[in-house]
């Protein structure tokens, strides 16, 4: 999280400058700061402007379920993927739970969704799992610039994107 929360200012700054389709869904993201503006909803921004700002989906990482019944029944098919349930508290605020799912089986449920992102990098370790290739270089910076594992070896998307922020 400490490495997530040192790249996040030059991370967010670099994923502004993109245009088309990809700047505009950037821009609704970073909206989201607007409403909540906290440590954990700027690192869930960051990772999802990462995930858009790479070229891949954030519905291939994550799922969103209104509440904990349609969560029960739409795990099936779900390979790799951090289940998102919203819920309103008594207060009117927005609480989310954020779940770890691996083939369909509900792994781990963690407190908030960067903390997930950093549950399912284990879990993928521990494992011994293979990345998705629809998220590949989501997954490979969370290891090599997040993590700093194996950080000499990226690929030029990665690479890149390291020169840029660091």
């Amino acid at each position: 999280m400490a490495k997530l929360d040192h790249c996040t200012p030059k991370l967010m700054d670099l994923v502004s400058s993109r245009g088309g389709a990809t700047g505009v869904r950037i821009r609704q993201i970073k909206d989201m700061l607007l409403e909540h503006n906290t440590i954990e909803m700027r690192r869930e921004v960051a990772i999802r402007c990462l995930v858009v700002y790479l070229g891949e989906k954030e519905e291939d990482l994550f799922k969103d379920f209104g509440d904990t019944e349609k969560f029960e029944t739409g795990l099936d098919g779900q390979v790799m993927k951090i289940a998102i349930i919203g819920d309103r508290s008594a207060q009117g605020s927005d609480h989310k739970t954020a779940i770890i799912v691996v083939e369909g089986t509900k792994i781990v449920e963690g407190k908030d969704i960067p903390r997930c992102c950093a549950l399912l990098m284990g879990i993928i370790y521990a494992l011994n799992l293979s990345y998705r290739k629809e998220l590949k270089y989501t997954f490979e910076v969370f290891q090599k610039l997040f993590l700093e594992l194996d950080g000499l070896k990226a690929s030029a998307k990665v690479t890149s994107l390291k020169n840029c922020i660091f």
